[in-house]
């Protein structure tokens, strides 16, 4: 697993604040993200994580705080801002249409070219040619780049994804829970994939509430909480126990379990 604390942060997000009106929904959160990092984002419903992400995606503009991207301040706009910048966000509904071919979501928006008497067609021999051989790196074995995405499962489809903006130059990658809805097999594929992409040097930034898939991969692990950092530690630094009991509110829990003469 890295650590890369000894190399400069790709992304630094400094004393954020975001305000919705009179709602606060963070409150002075700072996280360094580091090139070939898997940093784990962790937090109960409601703790921060999707306006978090959408400040550093570029969805929404911080209220108060600074953005670095390779240590430079950043103003993103909009989501396209941060794209060309290279932060790429893959969520957790995939914007796929499952009865168009693998090849063709995978080039969806970046249609490859070619001109034929001046004309210019979609060049599906490169499309395919390049479909297979990405999703090969990756582990996924297609019928052919022609079959549709929607035969596929969920964790092949969220590679599919993955795997898209890597090639299309993420530098950062978000993965908005993508383990959430699969099955045990399925979220495995989905772990080896961030660890892939991880060796390849991309940050990847994986926002979950499940400890265990975070244990699997991570470097680096922050837990938020109402808007707030609760800390951050890395590796080895903390346990799993620790870790849960973190992100759901320690105290609380042990209140409730004594109201309850049990264990919560």
């Amino acid at each position: 697993m890295n650590t890369r604390s000894d190399h400069a942060p790709i992304v630094q997000m400094k004393n954020i604040e975001k305000h919705f009106g009179p709602v606060i929904a963070l409150a002075g959160v700072s996280v360094d993200v580091y090139p070939g990092e898997c940093h784990c984002l962790l937090g109960d419903n409601g703790a921060g994580k999707s306006t978090f992400i959408k400040t550093m995606s570029g969805v929404h503009k911080p209220t108060k705080g600074e953005i670095l991207f390779e240590g430079r301040p950043m103003n993103f706009s909009t989501p396209r801002d941060a794209m060309d910048a290279g932060i790429a966000t893959v969520h957790q509904h995939l914007a796929m249409i499952p009865l168009m071919s693998v090849a063709r979501n995978f080039f969806m928006g970046n249609e490859p070219t070619k001109k034929i008497a001046g004309i210019s067609f979609f060049d599906r021999e490169f499309a395919d040619r390049v479909t297979m051989e990405e999703m090969r790196k990756m582990g996924i074995n297609l019928r052919g780049p022609d079959q549709a995405v929607g035969t596929l499962s969920g964790g092949e489809r969220q590679t599919v994804a993955i795997s898209r903006a890597v090639y299309f130059g993420a530098k950062v990658l978000i993965l908005d829970e993508p383990t959430s809805a699969l099955g045990v097999r399925q979220t495995s594929n989905v772990l080896a994939t961030i660890d892939k992409v991880r060796k390849q040097g991309v940050a990847v930034v994986f926002i979950t509430h499940n400890v265990r898939h975070a244990l699997a991969v991570g470097d680096r692990f922050t837990v938020l909480n109402r808007g707030q950092t609760l800390g951050t530690a890395q590796r080895g630094q903390i346990t799993p126990d620790e870790l849960q009991d973190m992100m759901a509110g320690g105290q609380e829990l042990a209140t409730l379990e004594g109201s309850l003469g049990g264990t919560v």
